[in-house]
């Protein structure tokens, strides 16, 4: 019900109320006693609910055909949210059996109001999440570095909650989009709550806090046109990040498999700023937060990633879910990096830039406690969607700071917060109006009275050719200069250090890292993104600044374009040379296991039983979990009736690790006319999986186009090899399989 409908019908009530009581008539008497006869019905021992059988709700037949469910005995009685008992939760308040509504119904009110107000405003990034209760416990004391009491004695718990998120898209998006994936976490300690309000990756686009809103409002759908939904590879994101020398190094990681995540379970989180740590004394000293899954960093590929979001939306969100319901309890290390002002004033970069990270190789990682999420919401709305994290929640021992992106989200947080319960657009309100021209970036928001044109709603931006399509612009001459007195020190500046101007070391350093595999990847990566664009010139500028990165990298983005490498641009510092950090790649430290995957078991009613059993064994023997997928739920084995886990035509491969194919020749000929079949072994064969197969599945890989390698393994003569296989992708198979740059 609308509020001007709830308006309408209270004036009606108000005026109605003044008429006098209408008069009963014969037919109301007669009403009247069709309810009492229905009453005695609905309790004779004939009626469906008879009158000794106090357990259950008696249902009742009201005058207008309604079923009224009376409470029991035994039963707790309706009430409202304030403890009053409701005696009919069918009908509203009437003056008189056809007379108007009464203002006065409050039990109508509450109920219709709290119906009206169920949801909240999403978030406006990081709206799609995911959530646990768990808690931290202390593996090493470190009360030398921090007076924070959840760090004081080992083996000292607390309990958490744990929210992991994508950025891009919205509440109701896929889990498995390329992006940067939020992992926050709220520390319940005896001395207040801690947030640690982080991402899995350990830096940032920009390094000031005054550009947050322009780069979301750029990599978010696009102002004229509302689309994209959850992606970046779109003209306003490359156009600003192009313009963003500082997003460099952060677009290499977003360019690589770190955004694509195989599960919330299976990924970094990072502080990403630098905090400070101080003592019982008042001493300090510099500290940056890092979480490790005790799985291991695992991600999928780019064509897995887009076929998981058409198969299973809910990827990551039931994964993580499914996994605390069995027991298997996700895990992560909380690991530090500690330094003190030497260590910082000696680096070619600031540690107070958040798009710089320090190499583990210069700063080991010091594991200090262990996260373990060990129950789901009990409710999603009421836990996940309206858990708030702000950074300003610290605890004594834990300190901000000067990172100016840190300080502008101190600032931004609770004002987010507080923006989901209101408006932002008080001041179009007439009263609160200015009396002189305004133009800025800030644009939506309830009660948007004013209707902004053009497509770029922030800046800098080069999408349109003149003034009034890419917005106002700053000005130093006329604008509003903070005064500073002349012997303050520090003095009030807006600036940046110096040192900040180095915006491709690191993003070299990142790539140097990478295996080759990965550095195909990112490559591909960037001509993905960069093929949907449609400003030819905004491509030219991201290809430029990448070869500031590496000429190579540049090379072959601009191969698989099709287009002329243009030359690199002006740095705004020179870069220095790094030594590569063999920590950054995820397939330099990967590790060979089955635990916390999924192996996916094609059967049929001709399947071997036996070796059915064992080979389910072997998986779980590993650590993993084994699905068997069959044509049919029900599958008849050497007469065993087997339900399937899964139906194949609902089930591609992406879902799962690695695929195993117990077929006879039979089976697997009449599976080459079955397009989920052959799409089956295909996208396993082309995600690098590890395929099993018996000899006589050879029609089916042949049909898939699967060629033997050392990822296409033999199941006649046991599981063993296939196990082991099956631990790993098979990235040597990749450039057999598509094109990369």
């Amino acid at each position: 019900m609308s509020d001007q409908t709830s308006s309408t019908s209270a004036s009606k009530n108000v005026s109605a109320s003044k008429n006098p009581k209408p008069k009963r008539g014969p037919r109301a008497a007669k009403t009247t006693a069709q309810v009492e006869s229905a009453k005695t019905a609905s309790t004779s021992p004939n009626s469906k609910t008879p009158a000794n059988r106090t357990s259950e709700p008696q249902s009742v037949i009201g005058l207008g055909g309604e079923t009224h469910q009376r409470a029991s005995e035994s039963q707790p009685r309706l009430t409202t949210n304030h403890g009053v008992v409701v005696s009919d939760n069918q009908n509203s308040l009437r003056l008189g059996h056809r007379g108007p509504t009464l203002l006065e119904d409050f039990v109508l009110r509450e109920k219709v109001f709290h119906f009206d107000h169920e949801r909240i405003p999403e978030r406006i990034v990081h709206a799609r999440g995911s959530g646990a209760h768990g808690y931290f416990e202390c593996t090493e004391a470190i009360p030398e570095l921090s007076a924070a009491s959840l760090f004081q004695h080992v083996g000292e718990q607390v309990p958490v909650f744990a929210r992991f998120s994508t950025v891009a898209g919205g509440a109701g998006s896929a889990d498995t989009p390329r992006d940067v994936r939020g992992f926050a976490v709220k520390f319940y300690t005896q001395e207040g709550n801690w947030d640690l309000v982080g991402n899995n990756i350990p830096i940032f686009f920009i390094q000031d806090a005054i550009k947050f809103p322009d780069l979301v409002h750029a990599v978010k759908m696009e102002a004229d046109r509302g689309y994209p939904q959850a992606a970046s590879a779109h003209d306003t994101f490359w156009d600003f990040v192009g313009l963003m020398p500082e997003s460099t190094h952060m677009l290499l990681w977003v360019m690589s498999d770190r955004t694509l995540p195989r599960s919330l379970r299976m990924m970094d989180g990072f502080g990403v700023h630098t905090f400070k740590l101080v003592d019982a004394d008042d001493r300090s000293t510099f500290v940056k937060f890092h979480w490790r899954p005790a799985l291991g960093v695992q991600s999928t590929l780019w064509d897995e990633a887009v076929k998981i979001a058409g198969a299973d939306p809910d990827f990551h969100r039931r994964d993580l879910h499914d996994a605390i319901e069995a027991g298997d309890f996700p895990t992560w290390d909380l690991a530090i990096q500690v330094f003190d002002e030497e260590f910082a004033d000696a680096q070619p970069y600031d540690v107070l830039d958040a798009t710089k990270l320090i190499p583990e190789e210069e700063i080991p990682l010091r594991v200090i406690g262990r996260m373990t999420l060990n129950r789901n919401p009990d409710n999603f709305f009421a836990e996940t969607e309206q858990v708030a994290f702000l950074p300003t929640n610290i605890v004594p021992g834990i300190d901000f700071s000067d990172d100016p992106l840190l300080q502008g989200r101190l600032f931004s947080y609770l004002d987010t917060q507080h923006s989901r319960l209101g408006t932002t657009n008080f001041h179009q309100i007439p009263v609160n109006q200015p009396k002189c021209p305004f133009a800025n970036f800030q644009r939506d928001g309830h009660m948007q009275t004013m209707v902004p044109t053009g497509r770029a709603n922030y800046e800098p931006n080069s999408i349109g050719a003149d003034a009034s399509a890419i917005g106002p612009r700053e000005s130093p001459r006329q604008g509003l200069r903070t005064h500073s007195t002349t012997d303050a020190d520090p003095a009030k500046v807006r600036d940046r250090a110096q040192r900040f101007a180095d915006h491709y070391s690191q993003a070299t350093l990142f790539w140097a890292s990478q295996t080759k595999p990965e550095q195909a990847h990112i490559a591909s990566a960037f001509a993905f993104e960069l093929s949907k664009l449609t400003l030819p010139h905004v491509v030219d500028r991201i290809i430029a600044n990448l070869a500031n990165v590496s000429a190579e990298l540049a090379s072959r983005v601009a191969r698989a374009l099709g287009i002329d490498v243009p030359a690199a641009s002006i740095p705004a510092s020179p870069p220095v040379t790094m030594p590569p950090s063999p920590a950054l790649s995820i397939l330099a430290n990967a590790r060979a296991t089955l635990e916390g995957r999924k192996v996916g078991i094609l059967i049929t009613e001709r399947s071997d039983a036996k070796a059915l059993d064992s080979l389910r064994a072997a998986i779980e023997d590993a650590g993993a979990t084994a699905i068997t997928i069959a044509p049919r739920k029900t599958v008849s084995l050497h007469g065993r009736t087997v339900t399937a886990d899964a139906q194949l035509a609902g089930s591609p491969s992406c879902l799962v690790d690695a695929v195993a194919l117990l077929l006879d020749e039979n089976s697997a000929a009449e599976l080459t006319a079955d397009a989920a079949a052959v799409q089956f072994v295909q996208d396993a064969f082309g995600h690098l999986k590890t395929i099993g197969a018996t000899s006589a599945s050879r029609r089916l890989l042949d049909r898939a186009g699967v060629k033997a390698d050392g990822g296409v393994v033999s199941l006649d003569s046991g599981c063993d090899e296939f196990v082991e296989a099956a631990m790993r992708r098979h990235w040597d198979r990749e450039p057999s399989v598509r094109p990369l740059a």
